[in-house]
């Protein structure tokens, strides 16, 4: 009974083993969990974060799964809570009632609903098929331990052996069961495995030989967990020194000499391995927390950005470049304690999705103004297409001017249209004012003729008024071709007016048989006839008008007073004589006034 005993303590140290593998593994499991988790999905769009919950839809590893989806979700529901409060606002805004509001999923919700569904639905199954699975393997592994009481109640034989070690490795082929049957299942076993070696005296020699045999297992699984001390990846070590703890587990008992021996080695090798574990995790908690330090300024700057505005593109175009360095600066920095990473997550990504928000309804508010500004132009194009062709040169000029000043009034337009609408409108007005330049030209040689023509008339009325062949007849054929001849440039005008009249006034002045009103007449209506073309005419008219009528005026009261003097001068000594003097004065100053009502007559006919 005493060697019995000592069998079962081998089975509890081994027990005891087992439970300190278990632990390892979960923080395994906790750390590969974090590396699953370097996906930042606090980032992704609506479309995006369906793609991810796609990809979850392949994985395997369902404690992956879980974490994963459980992160995603979160963040789809809250894009999906803002756009359904976004179409309410739009749905009330457009006069419906909050009660009539009916909020309509999109094929990215239903994708997404339908994958996690799948993902859920695959996780049960699984973990349904695997307790079935570890149900099964407690009923095949109960039926090892029948198979081995029935064995070890039986009577000896040569096969009994034999029959032992095909349970062994059958029970050693057995998957996992249910943790709660664990450790009774493995106390029974290996109290039956010690009570078929006491029961079989005979076959002592045997026991001893396999004994030796799983010694020589059991230190080439030392060595193999010795070796493990030199991985790099420390993950990958760890992950093989618990398949190697299960295969210790399985091998059978050793020489009891041995056992103790046996058993520190490979727990010494284990412990090298934990212990590089926990520095990793030890290293990987300190950068954890440096990362979040680092995050938490670049978060603190990214707030700035909420509040920015501005009217000019250009600003806006420069603080989007900051606050993407921001971004890259941020994915560069590594994972941050899983604790606080969601609220760092929301305070870095809430700016920078208010900062974009902002930019798109700035954005938004300029291309609707944009597109105002193309209508208006639009416009500007259409009024200067049906003014291209007009030969009114001076009224449509002065108009399509206006409209460029209007055109340059008015905002820019959409990108796309700037370049066409322009040159719409610069080719409407081009075409006009091309067409003007080369009437002006015509015009321009137009007007040298006329200028010729005029100074042949000048030079006639000149060589007739030195000849002496003078007549009023023929002055006013010459003054009325000369009225008939058209524009001259303009800069020959005054010139050329001046010397018409001069000529003129040299050539009545030699016209015989006329008195000076008459020539004074034949004057001012040659001045009457000049003014017809000039395009101030009316306001020189009127001019001339007023002018004569003051001259009547003063005429009429010169006369008044002409023959109130003559009546004073009659009652004097020398009134013949001095009535002789003042009839004079008085028929000249009637004279006067006759020939003053006349040129006025003669204006006025004009």
């Amino acid at each position: 009974m005493i060697e019995n005993d000592k069998e079962v303590q081998e089975v509890g140290q081994d027990d005891s083993l087992l439970v300190q593998t278990t632990h390892p593994e979960e923080e395994l499991h906790e750390v590969e969990s974090d590396d699953h988790h370097d996906v930042d999905y606090s980032g992704f769009s609506k479309s995006e974060l369906v793609g991810a919950v796609k990809d979850l839809a392949k994985e395997e590893n369902f404690k992956k799964v879980d974490l994963a989806l459980k992160e995603i979700k979160h963040l789809f529901d809250d894009i999906r809570a803002t756009e359904r409060k976004e179409a309410l606002e739009k749905f009330k805004a457009d006069g419906g009632i909050e009660e009539d509001f009916e909020y309509r999923l999109d094929e990215l919700d239903h994708t997404f609903d339908a994958t996690a569904k799948l993902i859920r639905d695959r996780r049960n199954e699984y973990f349904r098929n695997l307790e079935n699975r570890k149900n099964e393997n407690l009923r095949k592994k109960n039926e090892i331990l029948e198979s081995l009481r029935a064995l070890i109640d039986g009577e000896d034989s040569a096969h009994s052996f034999q029959t032992f070690k095909e349970l062994q490795h059958a029970w050693k082929q057995v998957g996992s069961v249910p943790p709660a049957h664990i450790k009774t299942l493995w106390a029974n076993y290996n109290a039956l495995i010690d009570r078929f070696y006491d029961h079989r005296n005979i076959y002592f020699e045997l026991k001893e030989l396999d004994r030796k045999k799983n010694l020589e297992a059991k230190v080439e699984l030392c060595v193999r967990a010795e070796q493990l001390t030199t991985r790099e990846r420390i993950k990958d070590a760890v992950k093989e020194l618990n398949e190697l703890h299960n295969e210790f587990k399985h091998i059978g008992p050793v020489p009891k000499e041995e056992q103790e021996e046996v058993w520190q080695r490979f727990k010494a090798a284990s412990d090298l391995v934990y212990a590089k574990r926990d520095e990793l995790i030890a290293g990987l908690q300190v950068e954890l927390k440096t990362n979040f330090e680092t995050k938490s300024k670049i978060a603190d700057e990214v707030q700035a950005f909420q509040q920015f505005v501005s009217d000019r593109i250009k600003d806006w175009n420069q603080k989007t470049q900051e606050i993407l360095e921001l971004q890259k600066r941020w994915d560069g920095v590594g994972a941050t304690p899983r604790a606080k990473s969601k609220d760092l997550n929301k305070k870095f990504w809430s700016a920078f999705k208010q900062f974009f928000h902002n930019k798109n309804q700035f954005f938004k508010k300029l291309d609707e103004e944009r597109d105002k500004n193309l209508k208006a132009k639009q416009n500007l194009v259409a009024r200067a297409i049906e003014l291209k062709a007009s030969d009114d040169w001076i009224k449509t000029s002065q108009e399509l001017k206006q409209l460029q000043l209007q055109w340059k009034e008015i905002g820019p337009v959409p990108e796309k249209q700037r370049d066409k609408i322009y040159k719409e409108f610069k080719e409407a007005c081009d075409f006009f004012f091309d067409q003007r330049r080369g009437s002006q030209v015509k015009a321009d040689q137009e007007q040298e003729e006329n200028l010729k023509k005029k100074e042949v008339i000048i030079d006639e009325l000149i060589s007739a008024a030195i000849a002496g062949n003078t007549s009023v007849e023929q002055l006013n054929e010459l003054q009325g071709k000369f009225n008939e001849i058209g524009f001259v440039p303009k800069n020959s005008i005054a010139s050329v007016k001046q010397r018409f009249a001069d000529a003129v006034g040299k050539y009545v002045n030699t016209i015989s048989g006329l008195s000076d009103g008459d020539k004074e007449q034949a004057l001012l209506q040659s001045q009457l006839y000049g003014l017809k073309n000039d395009p101030q005419a009316d306001r020189k008219l009127y001019h001339k008008e007023q002018t004569l009528r003051k001259q009547i005026q003063k005429a009429e009261n010169d006369l008044s007073t002409l023959r109130n003097n003559l009546e004073f001068f009659g009652r004097s000594k020398n009134a013949t004589k001095l009535k002789e003097e003042f009839n004079d004065k008085i028929e000249e100053a009637n004279q006067h006034l006759v020939q003053l009502k006349k040129q006025l007559k003669l204006l006025k006919s004009v």
